[in-house]
């Protein structure tokens, strides 16, 4: 099953590249236990953040970004199975949860609950 991994990026970082930067290293982590599961974990930023660069953005917020950032992620969920959400407070990240529970996919908190694949 592709699964949308979604857990904070901004949130609580100021924008500071470090904090982005382990934000996205635990959405990694989870993608990659999900690999390990048998299914197939991804990230919003997986898709949005190669495009961003393409596009020319220059900052984090700026036009490019706000553009392709969230609107990425809610294209790739209409491909998904599932949303597992990780971490702390995100808008963005509860944002991709109801999006996906309108579309009537399963939202997982805990990757524990992740049946394998043949379950």
């Amino acid at each position: 099953m592709l699964i949308l991994v979604a857990g904070p990026y901004r949130s609580g970082t100021g924008d500071d590249p470090a904090l982005i930067a382990a934000n996205m290293r635990a959405m990694n982590e989870a993608a990659l236990a999900l690999f390990r599961l048998g299914h197939l974990g991804v990230t919003g930023e997986m898709v949005a953040l190669p495009l961003i660069e393409t596009a020319g953005s220059t900052a984090i917020g700026d036009a490019p970004f706000d553009e392709i950032f969230h609107p990425s992620a809610h294209r790739l969920l209409a491909c998904c199975g599932a949303v597992l959400r990780i971490g702390g407070a995100s808008a963005g990240a509860d944002d991709m949860v109801e999006t996906a529970r309108s579309l009537g996919l399963r939202v997982f908190t805990d990757l524990a609950d992740v049946p394998s694949p043949a379950a």
